[in-house]
């Protein structure tokens, strides 16, 4: 997907809102969930949403009152992270683009209370009110979104929910796509561009003409011989109970049928397991879902009759925790990755309880470089219901020039296995940048390599399961800042030559200004411009600063 569909999609958004709420009140739902760190066509998702906000709220309605909430964005592991960062009000454009610049995603996707709460700010009982939600996950907090929004519409004066889907499968569009549908809004997906543009155009248009015409009353339908003619139940496995509303999520879509048998086009979907409908007379292709397992039959629907099929999607209930350590608490950032007879099919964060097809599966749970994999051969009606230890421990690398005296530049570092293949080479495990960093390391040896300016080494270091390990890092290094007249070149050697008559060079630049850090020691600085060279010596001390000031004269490098 590009950053002109995305932005388009959020603009139509927005604009399809903002002609129903006008002289009226609305609230920008934002996602700062850790997940808006992941990255389309090169950059974040939440560098593309303050982008996009800044662009489409420069011109707002005098009199629109605006607000902003987001999630996520505190804490990590916490469904009640929730926060009004801007109340709605008349001018609130710049606001709540600062705002959203201040976001800083890292915790879970609390959709369902975040929806609730913005409407209650806007007393929507009351007055009309519009919440506009702008997601890239799926509801974490085990809170049916469908029931929320089905509540929150009966309750309401005029209310409504707008869906921007971030990146969302058409599958997991469809999980939320119910809290624009059964509030009048609409669910807009920003995956295909052209798409998306002749979709919201139609949109944008149908309301603008709702705005300035009156609506004709419908005809009136002939009354149905039976209240529906359509009631279909669904169950994990023959012989299980039916599934009900309070179980598992279920999803209902029907098709048209091809010629071939297969589905064609989309007809509707509803999200209740007690669904009950009507459709014309025919043949359709229905799929009935419980979370991630499914099943299609055909359905005939006979003038007069009612039909009810019964779908047996053979599901197996998962309930798995991932666990750094024995008797740890439950990781809810670790990755879990799912593959279903021999498929990938998801990838979720944290613990998971959720319904997968049965057969071979093949689950990875990641937790920093750790990661475990785990095989099972579902059984369909059957539950799995354990806790899966990763086997973590922590590093701590803090960078200091002396002992006491900290790091304050981006220092390199990257941990490699201790272990040496047999051409000398280690293979690398995670790297970074900064003072202070730590990693999450599975049991075992390791070295730290770093580097800043001249200054580099290695330090050995061991992880064990469930313990943090300090590893201090002292470069035994100060600084060396050369000031030049001009653009001169700079490059910092060793004073001591090779056999051959060779330096080590530490480092180069360019004037007027050149700094790099380098190890305790002497050196030779030389700087050159044109056939004008200099070359002076200097000694560097663990912890302190030198600063030089050259002129270079003619001559030639000795």
């Amino acid at each position: 997907m590009g950053w002109r569909s995305l932005a388009l999609g959020m603009v139509a958004a927005l604009g399809l809102a903002l002609p129903v709420v006008a002289a009226d009140r609305a609230i920008i739902v934002l996602d700062g969930s850790g997940s808006m760190w992941a990255q389309i066509d090169g950059k974040a998702r939440i560098t593309i949403a303050r982008e996009t906000l800044a662009s489409v709220l420069t011109d707002l309605p005098d009199d629109l009152e605006l607000g902003l909430m987001s999630y996520g964005h505190r804490e990590k592991g916490n469904c009640d992270d929730i926060e009004m960062l801007v109340e709605p009000g008349p001018g609130t454009g710049p606001a709540i683009v600062a705002a959203a610049e201040a976001i800083n995603p890292k915790g879970k996707t609390p959709i369902s209370e975040a929806v609730r709460r913005a409407a209650e700010t806007l007393q929507f009982t009351e007055d009309k009110a519009t919440v506009i939600l702008i997601t890239d996950g799926l509801e974490t907090c085990d809170v049916d979104p469908c029931a929320l929004a089905a509540d929150l519409e009966n309750r309401g004066v005029d209310f409504t929910t707008h869906v921007l889907g971030f990146g969302l499968s058409d599958e997991e569009g469809q999980q939320v796509a119910c809290l624009a549908e059964n509030t009048g809004g609409q669910y807009l997906s920003a995956q295909d561009g052209d798409a998306l543009v002749d979709a919201l155009s139609t949109t944008v248009a149908q309301v603008t003409q709702a705005e300035t015409a009156p609506v004709p009353e419908p005809e009136p339908k002939p009354e149905p011989v039976a209240e529906f003619n359509l009631v279909p139940t669904i169950a994990l496995a023959e012989g299980s109970p039916d599934i009900t509303n309070d179980d598992y999520d279920v999803v209902w879509e029907w098709f048209t049928p091809k010629a071939d048998g297969t589905p064609g086009e989309q007809l509707d979907t509803d999200y209740y397991a007690d669904f009950k409908g009507n459709l014309e007379p025919g043949d359709y292709i229905m799929k009935g879902s419980v979370e991630r397992a499914s099943v299609e039959q055909t359905v005939t629907i006979e003038a007069g009759k009612v039909a009810t099929p019964h779908f047996v999607v053979n599901g197996t209930i998962v309930k798995l925790r991932p666990l750094p350590s024995e008797g740890a608490a439950v990781d809810d950032q670790a990755t879990v990755e799912i593959r279903s007879n021999g498929e990938y099919l998801t990838t979720e964060y944290g613990p998971i309880d959720m319904v997968l097809p049965a057969g071979p599966t093949e689950i990875d749970f990641t937790i920093g470089t750790a990661k475990v994999t785990r095989s099972y051969d579902l059984k369909a009606g059957e539950t799995v219901d354990e806790d899966v230890v990763i086997g973590v421990g922590t590093a701590k690398l803090s960078a200091a020039y002396v002992a006491g005296m900290a790091v304050e530049a981006d220092i390199f570092f990257e941990i490699l296995e201790a272990k040496k293949a047999i051409d000398g080479s280690r293979t690398s495990v995670v790297y970074g940048y900064g003072g202070e960093q730590s990693f999450e390391l599975p049991p075992g040896d390791y070295v730290v390599a770093y580097r800043l300016g001249g200054a580099a080494g290695e330090v050995p270091f061991s992880v064990k399961t469930a313990e943090l390990t300090e590893v201090p890092v002292v470069l035994g290094a100060g600084i060396l800042a050369v000031a030049t007249p001009a653009d001169e070149y700079v490059e910092a050697f060793g004073a001591a030559k090779t056999i051959e008559g060779n330096r080590q060079s530490f480092g180069y630049g360019y004037g007027p200004a050149f700094e790099t850090t380098l190890p305790a020691g002497d050196y030779v600085v030389l700087t050159r411009k044109d056939d004008a060279q200099s070359e002076t010596p200097v000694t560097i001390t663990a912890g302190e600063r030198f600063e030089l000031t050259v002129t270079p004269k003619a001559g030639k490098t000795k």
